[in-house]
C-alpha cells in the first residue's frame, strides 16, 4: 500500500511531527486545497488532514440538510462541508471580522455563497437566535472555553439523530495527561473536562471521543 506522509500539527507552539496516513488524506477540490494552503501559510487555524477528512467522510455519509458550524475561520471547513452534500445549507458564526470577511470572499469565489448564511458576531449570542431543532450536524469549533456552556443550547437546536462534532476536546494530549498543560492553559482544560464529561454522561447523548487530530467527540442526540 502506498503510504503518505504529511505534516501534522499536534503542540500548542505549531511543531509538525510526520505520520503516515494512508488514508486520511482529505479529498476536496483544487480550490479548497488552495484556500488551505494559504490559510496555513497565514497561520490561520484551519482543519488538520485528520479532521478535515473524518468531518468530510462523516457529512457524505449523514448528508445533513441543514448544518451549523461555530467558528468559520476563513471558510475553509464550511466550503468542505458543503462540497460533500451538495443540497446543504449551511450556516456559520465567525467573531472575528477579518476572517468572516475573508470567509464571504472565499465562498463568493468557489460559487457556494448561495448555499451559505455567514454570521458575523459572538457565537452565544447567535445560537440563541437559531431556530430550534432546526440541523441535522452541528460542527463545533470556536472558542473552545465556550463549549461547556453552549452545551444545552446546541442540543436544543439539534434534531432527534442529528450530530454535534466538537474539535480539540483532547488540546495538544492536555486533556489525557500525555503533556503537561502550560499554567495559563489550566482553567481551559478544566472547561474542556467538562464538556467532555457532559456530553458522555448525557441521557439523551450518545457520545464517543476518538483520537483524530487534536481530538473530537462526537454525540448524536437520541
Amino acid at each position: 500500500m502506498t503510504e503518505f506522509n504529511y505534516a501534522h500539527k499536534n503542540t500548542e507552539n505549531g511543531e509538525r511531527t510526520t505520520k503516515t496516513a494512508p488514508l486520511n488524506k482529505p479529498q476536496i477540490s483544487e480550490e479548497i486545497q488552495a484556500l488551505r494552503q494559504n490559510a496555513f501559510k497565514a497561520e490561520i487555524p484551519v482543519s488538520d488532514d485528520e479532521t478535515l477528512n473524518f468531518l468530510c467522510t462523516l457529512i457524505a455519509a449523514l448528508k445533513p440538510c441543514n448544518i451549523l458550524e461555530l467558528g468559520t475561520a476563513v471558510g475553509v471547513s464550511g466550503a468542505a462541508m458543503l462540497q460533500g452534500c451538495a443540497f446543504a445549507h449551511l450556516t456559520t458564526v465567525e467573531r472575528d471580522e477579518n476572517f468572516y470577511k475573508a470567509a464571504k470572499e472565499n465562498f463568493k469565489s468557489l460559487n457556494i455563497d448561495g448555499r451559505v448564511t455567514a454570521v458575523s458576531g459572538d457565537a452565544g449570542e447567535v445560537i440563541a437566535s437559531l431556530p430550534e431543532g432546526g440541523y441535522d450536524f452541528i460542527f463545533l469549533d470556536c472558542a473552545k472555553v465556550q463549549y461547556i456552556k453552549y452545551l444545552p443550547r446546541l442540543k436544543k437546536l439539534l434534531k432527534k439523530g442529528g450530530v454535534l462534532l466538537a474539535d480539540d476536546v483532547l488540546l495538544f494530549g492536555y486533556i489525557t495527561g500525555e503533556a503537561e498543560a502550560p499554567k495559563k492553559r489550566k482553567m481551559l482544560v478544566e472547561h474542556i473536562k467538562e464538556y467532555i464529561a457532559a456530553v458522555t454522561d448525557d441521557e439523551e447523548l450518545y457520545t464517543t471521543i476518538l483520537d483524530i487530530g487534536n481530538g473530537v467527540a462526537m454525540s448524536v442526540k437520541k
